[in-house]
């Protein structure tokens, strides 16, 4: 998915204000949005592969989905409180990329509030036909995201590296930190490092704090590895660091 981010025909960069690179947040998204492009594509075949009246693995892959989905909407909450307003602010010609980059987050949280109502049906009774609607509701949804996501690195992230500093723009991870529980920070920690080629997985891995690296090699990666052969029984399990 390395070059999944690719300007399209038609698509327009934000203009970019003069000055030097302050932060690095085309690579930093870049790194997020591969492992919510590869969740979402995996979610309507893990919905399938629930069987009807099978309770156990709906609240399983149910508590999974509901996890993503939160870090979904954490994600963009976070770039709606520290990264939108910045850069309308000190780039106002930018103002109707921010426009765009808003309303496609609103259209996601429509889509989150509708998939939320039927996920918690299936969850507790599970059956085909509700199964099936689960993963085509999660399979439309990641149509959009596909565009949304590439295009907010595209056109996006690079007028915003001009506006930000590195500390402002770590506000975004922070604020999706601190909203979670830190074991279910650290067994996504491994997804992320597991959907990012090699080089940048480590480039990644060295801006998180210490602590968390420390956790993460200790526990972390353990409960990366039982989620995932949980999640996909028989796959052999990604490397990560």
């Amino acid at each position: 998915m390395s070059d999944f981010f690719t300007m399209q025909a038609g698509e327009t960069t934000a203009p970019i204000p003069d000055g030097p690179v302050l932060c690095q947040a085309s690579a930093g998204m870049r790194r997020i949005h591969r492992v919510f492009l590869w969740l979402y594509d995996e979610m309507p075949g893990l919905a399938r592969s629930v069987a009807a009246g099978d309770t156990a693995r709906s609240a399983y892959v149910g508590d999974v989905f509901r996890n993503v989905d939160k870090l979904l909407h954490v994600h963009h909450e976070g770039e709606d409180l520290y990264m939108y307003p910045v850069l309308r602010e000190r780039a106002p010609a930018c103002a109707l990329h921010v426009d765009l980059m808003l309303a496609q987050h609103q259209e996601v949280s429509a889509r989150l509030d509708e998939i939320a109502a039927v996920r918690e049906r299936w969850i507790v009774a599970p059956d085909s036909a509700l199964g099936e609607e689960l993963a085509t509701m999660y399979a439309e949804l990641s149509k959009v995201l596909k565009v949304h996501l590439r295009r907010e690195v595209t056109e996006a992230t690079p007028a915003v590296e001009r506006v930000m500093t590195e500390k402002e723009f770590g506000k975004l991870a922070q604020h999706g930190v601190d909203e979670f529980e830190k074991k279910v920070v650290l067994a996504y920690l491994g997804m992320i490092l597991a959907t990012n080629p090699p080089g940048e997985r480590e480039e990644f891995f060295k801006d998180i704090p210490l602590p968390i690296r420390m956790a993460y090699r200790l526990v972390g990666k353990g409960l990366y590895r039982k989620q995932y052969s949980t999640l996909f029984p028989g796959r052999e399990i990604p490397e990560t660091l």
